[in-house]
């Protein structure tokens, strides 16, 4: 009876986890689609980083792919755009899933899912674990050549899956974005731009971020193109002599004037600044403000 017992409970384990990983599962899909209920996103915004990435030159070089096929040459978004534009877009989710790894084949999906509108995109796809190579078919027994095969072969699917759910407009736009930029016609994406002001503000005239921010209103993150303008006018009149930093900024901003007891004991801990993405900082030449 003992022996019976032992082979029912070592039966009915596997179906157990099984039913637990099932219902993780399902309550992490519940909470997604409960945060992007609560958290709808943007489109005008999600749009405008989508643009604001393009202008990346390390991303415009990647941007499009092409090949030739029947004696003319075929372009399209490549897969690194897609994800920029995925990530951006906000509440999707998206990848790469192996449903099966059988005997000399792997059985894999890759999907879309808009967690905001329900709509899906998925392809279920079989890669036989061989690669031709000089007209011969090499059999692949390698789990590392195994994984990038599948990968290599997913990508593209996910790629299809994404353009199949942001809208086609969106994408022609970063697309040109990209043109633009690899032609030299565009400026730096905005938040490198930001970070180049504030490093001439307080290197010429010394006026900190804090400052700014005061002046503004509002966190330098939350700047725009039109804010740009206004910041680049007032440097030019500095520059200019036609009026002083104390005309523009207090002194002393609000923010330390306002610092209470808990405040004082965190006196020489410094705002964190805006800094220029470690990405594009060796692509993009500094913007000088003179």
């Amino acid at each position: 009876m003992n022996q019976l017992t032992d082979i029912y409970n070592n039966q009915q384990q596997p179906n157990t986890l099984a039913q637990a990983s099932s219902s993780r599962e399902m309550e992490e899909v519940k909470g997604q689609i409960f945060m992007a209920k609560q958290f709808p996103r943007n489109i005008f915004q999600s749009e405008q980083r989508i643009l604001d990435n393009c202008k990346r030159p390390g991303l415009a070089e990647a941007a499009v792919y092409s090949y030739p096929r029947g004696g003319t040459k075929v372009e399209g978004p490549s897969i690194r755009l897609a994800e920029v534009l995925a990530q951006n877009w906000g509440n999707l989710a998206f990848g790469v899933k192996e449903l099966e790894q059988r005997e000399g084949e792997s059985v894999a999906m890759a999907y879309c899912w808009d967690l905001e509108t329900n709509v899906r995109q998925e392809k279920v796809f079989t890669v036989k674990h061989s690669r031709k190579a000089k007209g011969k078919l090499n059999k692949l027994d390698d789990p590392r050549d195994i994984y990038e095969l599948v990968a290599n072969n997913g990508a593209r699917r996910l790629r299809s899956c994404i353009l199949g759910i942001i809208p086609g407009d969106i994408v022609d736009k970063a697309v040109d974005e990209c043109n633009k930029t690899m032609q030299g016609s565009n400026k730096a994406p905005l938040k490198d731009r930001i970070a180049n002001a504030l490093k001439s503000f307080k290197e010429k005239y010394r006026v900190t971020q804090e400052q700014i921010e005061e002046r503004f209103g509002y966190n330098v993150d939350a700047f725009t193109e039109r804010d740009m303008v206004d910041l680049i006018k007032i440097f030019n009149s500095l520059k200019d002599g036609m009026s002083k930093a104390d005309d523009w900024f207090s002194k002393q901003s609000k923010k330390e004037n306002n610092s209470g007891g808990l405040a004082d004991a965190f006196k020489g801990e410094k705002k964190e600044e805006v800094k220029v993405d470690a990405t594009t900082a060796s692509e993009q030449p500094e913007i000088k403000f003179e």
